[in-house]
């Protein structure tokens, strides 16, 4: 009440404390649209540069065959066949042509049928859409019959002649569009795929460290719990891996540039392979430790024994994953940790289940870094 009373002394009344309550809604709502509306990373520059030079191209090249048509059809062509790949160019090619020819024959047809009327071009966008759902087409051929039938009845004559060259001219600005981008620095998706397999790497090696030092020095259940979330996050950068290679392989398809690249994504590949179950050994770690824990565990000596072969495989872990990045003359290679496997005689009494959990996970994460079981 004080603060509504000061409010409205200062002359700022009980609507002007309602507007600043909502203002931070606002600012949300502002912030939510500007993620729906924007992306994350900016397309490359130079990916821009070459849909200008394929649209541009293709309207001057269809002008030249068609001198008395607007090349629309041309130019829109090229405008959604250069793609971050080779391979998503030419299958944009695909449909763009494809959804083109069943549209102005879906348009000619309606043409046919009804005349020159009014409502004809709803008519064949409602035909369009049915006709891409029986022919089973891909989601891009069927929004761009409709788009075709009703610019080929809008700003068009449906004539025979006039489908045709549509057509065409839409063959010319998707070919203008697959050849831009494949003879302009062909796209490569490797990059991506190779920082996204070296972060999860480098976290793996984080995670089995972090439970080296749960497993040694005692600490409360809030650590034990940050320390499974932790360890479970490693999924999403899995999957994030496994999407990134496979935008890699994708970039190397139809891509001239295919041959020289194609030993690098490869080591990826393995590497990535490698690693998957260690995401799933750590996380069982985790689990183990967070489940069974109490302060005695820590001075169990067979704990430091297994504390000590997590730091190594970490170890280990950080130089096979920095193998694919370093030079040649990089300088002598570091030693592997791992020499030898971890033997404990007997359980200790109390501690059996989290300690014969751990040393299985630590036989198979050993088993994957030293690469051991592996055609």
């Amino acid at each position: 009440m004080f603060a509504g009373a000061l409010g409205e002394r200062a002359g700022a009344g009980p609507s002007a404390t309602r507007a600043l309550a909502v203002a931070p809604r606002n600012t949300l709502d502002l912030v939510r649209l500007a993620d729906i509306v924007q992306a994350s990373t900016r397309v490359p520059l130079l990916q821009v540069a070459k849909t200008a030079v394929a649209a541009v191209a293709s309207w001057f090249l269809a002008l030249a065959v068609f001198p008395e048509q607007v090349p629309v059809f041309a130019s829109v062509a090229a405008l959604l066949v250069v793609q971050p790949s080779v391979n998503q160019s030419f299958g944009k090619a695909i449909e763009r042509s494809l959804g083109v020819l069943v549209g102005v024959l879906v348009a000619l047809g309606a043409a046919l049928l009804f005349g020159e009327q009014s409502w004809l071009v709803l008519v064949a966008i409602v035909l369009s859409l049915f006709v891409a759902w029986a022919l089973r087409l891909t989601p891009g051929s069927s929004v761009q019959i409709p788009i075709s039938a009703m610019l080929v009845l809008s700003i068009g004559a449906a004539t025979p002649e006039y489908a045709a060259a549509r057509v065409v001219e839409t063959i010319i600005g998707a070919l203008v569009g697959l050849l831009v981008n494949v003879l302009i620095v062909p796209p490569l998706a490797l990059a991506p795929a190779r920082l996204a397999v070296l972060r999860l790497g480098r976290r793996i090696a984080e995670e089995l460290e972090r439970l080296a030092a749960v497993l040694t020095e005692p600490d409360d259940r809030a650590e034990l719990d940050a320390a499974l979330e932790s360890a479970r996050a490693l999924r999403e950068l899995r999957q994030a891996a496994s999407d990134a290679i496979r935008s890699g392989r994708e970039s190397l398809t139809l891509n001239p540039r295919r041959t020289r690249y194609r030993d690098q994504l490869e080591r990826d590949v393995a590497l990535l392979d490698r690693m998957e179950p260690l995401v799933t050994q750590v996380i069982g770690m985790a689990r183990a430790v967070r489940d069974h824990w109490d302060a005695s565990l820590s001075e169990v000596p067979a704990s430091a024994g297994i504390a000590e072969e997590l730091r190594r495989a970490a170890h280990d872990l950080r130089l096979l994953v920095e193998a694919g990045t370093e030079t040649d003359d990089a300088g002598p290679e570091e030693p592997p940790a791992l020499t030898r496997p971890l033997v404990i005689a007997a359980p200790p009494p109390g501690h059996w289940i989290v300690i014969g959990a751990l040393m299985e996970d630590l036989r198979r994460v050993r088993e994957e870094i030293r690469g051991e079981g592996r055609s």
